[in-house]
């Protein structure tokens, strides 16, 4: 669980600056399950160019609460968190500045987005918030306020999640979480999974990948992997302390990334995949007038929820990368769809996947892309 946080404050002295807003979207990595949103009357003055930064003055903040009458609430929604934040070090430096006043020591697990966008999407020209969604393609309304900068964080961090394909964000998180066994282990798994196609990962108490795989059904898929006998499935769900999984929205996305990731991770109790055959034809999929194993075409399909589609690009007639686009996103530019996508390895199995995906099941659309070298 994670708590996407954002603090304006008054700016001023190093560890006398005083909170005006602050916002908190509690993420359980899939959707905002909480949130809460406040002003706060800092009991002190906003310096002048904050003001002309965020556009909140003395006079908004007269009779907005006061930290002490918000901090039960913040404690409330960060419980069994990690915090999010980009430049994670700042907001959580000013609020455990703000709690020791109170006296309460304030601790939490953090993740810097500004971190994990430098590791995750290093050619990018800035990784300030506002250029880095812009250049993503993220619509962001409200900069320099706390919402707005939370919203914006958030729809980055899912991203950041879509590109970490060899999982290392959640593996570090379920290795610090993972003490011994977990209580009514096997019916929380299920009862949290969802009724969806996606990739889902099985971890061991260290949170390394021992198993994973793609269903068009994933809670139907975890839970026939508790109910199953035999040597192999009885080892997986001993040594199974916790089930994440990633929507894809098709399953196609699935497909790719389970192939993918499965190279990246190679987890101990994945059966070796056999490799995929076809008849020998040099051209196998035609679509549209589009040939899929030589142009640079982009198949577009649904997305993980409404307003989103997914991308896959092929450039000259091999598979690129994958990733998943706001409907209002402009995506038949070649260097503009490469910013959101996550690259992966062209291998033969992938290629074969898609063709064979493409003869018997319908996408939404194929779109030839502009300006390619």
């Amino acid at each position: 669980m994670y708590a996407i946080l954002d603090i304006e404050t008054t700016g001023g002295k190093y560890n006398e600056e005083g909170i005006t807003e602050i916002a908190i979207h509690k993420f359980d990595g899939h959707e905002v399950v909480d949130k809460f949103i406040s002003l706060v009357n800092p009991e002190k003055e906003i310096q002048p160019f904050v003001v002309n930064l965020t556009g909140i003055n003395n006079k908004m903040l007269r009779t907005a609460p006061k930290f002490h009458e918000v901090a039960k609430r913040i404690v409330e929604i960060t419980k069994d968190t990690v915090i999010v934040a980009h430049n994670a070090q700042f907001d959580y430096r000013i609020l455990r500045t703000e709690f020791r006043r109170l006296g309460f020591d304030f601790e939490r697990k953090t993740l810097c987005t500004v971190d994990l966008s430098k590791r995750l999407i290093p050619d990018a020209e800035s990784h300030s918030l506002g250029k880095l969604v812009r250049s993503l393609g993220i619509p962001v309304s409200d900069r320099h306020r706390a919402n707005g900068d939370a919203l914006a964080t958030l729809k980055l961090f899912k991203l950041l999640l879509t590109k970490d394909s060899d999982k290392s964000i959640i593996k570090e998180i379920v290795r610090e979480e993972s003490l011994g066994e977990l209580s009514q282990r096997q019916l929380d798994i299920v009862a949290s999974m969802p009724l969806e196609v996606g990739v889902y990962y099985m971890h061991n108490k260290d949170g390394e990948i021992i198993f994973l795989g793609k269903s068009n059904n994933i809670k139907k898929r975890v839970n026939r992997h508790f109910l199953k006998s035999g040597d192999l499935a009885r080892q997986i769900q001993k040594e199974t302390k916790k089930v994440t999984y990633e929507k894809t929205g098709n399953e196609l996305i699935a497909l790719l990334k389970e192939n993918e990731e499965l190279i990246e991770n190679k987890p101990k109790y994945n059966i070796q995949r056999k490799k995929i055959t076809f008849a020998n034809k040099k051209h196998l999929v035609q679509i549209n007038g589009y040939d899929i194993l030589s142009d640079n075409v982009v198949i577009v399909d649904k997305g993980r929820e409404i307003g989103e589609r997914s991308a896959i690009l092929i450039k000259k007639g091999e598979f690129s990368g994958l990733g998943f686009y706001n409907l209002n996103y402009q995506i038949n530019n070649i260097h503009i769809l490469e910013s959101i996508i996550t690259p992966m390895s062209s291998s033969r199995n992938a290629k074969k996947i898609i063709e064979s995906y493409l003869r018997e099941k319908k996408v939404l659309e194929i779109i030839e892309l502009k300006n390619h070298q």
